[in-house]
């Protein structure tokens, strides 16, 4: 995670690479480039507050129910089964601190508001008859956002090109770039690197949900 200054904007933007995320109530830009990774900007548009994670599921994402199509992505039933899988730990775990970290500055859960984005098929392809990591992902964070009530706003998914995204901490906004050509197959190297490192270092914890205020 780092800082920099561009002419384009008057906020500093601050980057963050998979497996990290930032909450602030700063006026501030997070950025992050998105491969098959997700990444969740949530915020509480009443009190000015606002967070970024990036993250990955090292593993498949199978729903006891089908997916259904919506025009906003995947529509799945909850199931508390579904989070109880070891890949689903770390997707619990990448929203539980970036929903806790806007908490901690004065968020209301009621007034949390999702924008989702990534899950492009650059780490290959699924085997015969079993969806990519990058569909795992997404099914993962749709599911997680309806078990939560969390209404989403704005998606972009799927695909296969790698995005990077821009998202201001006060308005809630969100640009979005797609990135074609070769810079695709970096992300993708770097996003294999960091799946393998979730592979070698299990989560631990127990899952959990957020209970109504």
């Amino acid at each position: 995670m780092y800082s920099h200054k561009v002419l384009a904007y008057e906020q500093p933007i601050t980057i963050i690479k998979p497996g990290e995320f930032l909450v602030s109530q700063d006026d501030i830009i997070i950025s992050t480039v998105l491969g098959s990774c997700i990444a969740v900007a949530m915020y509480d548009a009443t009190c000015g507050v606002g967070g970024l994670n990036h993250f990955l599921l090292p593993g498949f994402f199978v729903p006891q129910h089908d997916p259904k199509l919506s025009q906003m992505g995947p529509l799945i039933d909850p199931d508390p089964r579904d989070f109880l899988e070891d890949s689903a730990r770390y997707g619990m775990y990448a929203m539980e601190v970036l929903i806790n970290g806007l908490f901690h500055l004065g968020a209301k859960r009621a007034n949390l508001i999702a924008k989702v984005f990534g899950g492009a098929s650059v780490l290959g392809l699924g085997r015969a008859g079993r969806k990519t990591v990058a569909q795992s992902n997404i099914d993962f964070v749709f599911e997680y956002l309806e078990t939560e009530q969390i209404p989403i706003l704005a998606s972009d998914v799927g695909g296969k090109e790698s995005r990077k995204i821009l998202f201001f901490v006060k308005s809630g906004k969100v640009l979005l770039k797609r990135i074609r050509g070769t810079y695709t197959s970096l992300v993708a190297q770097e996003e294999h690197v960091y799946e393998e490192r979730l592979k070698a270092k299990p989560v631990e914890g127990s899952v959990h949900f957020f209970k109504e205020e």
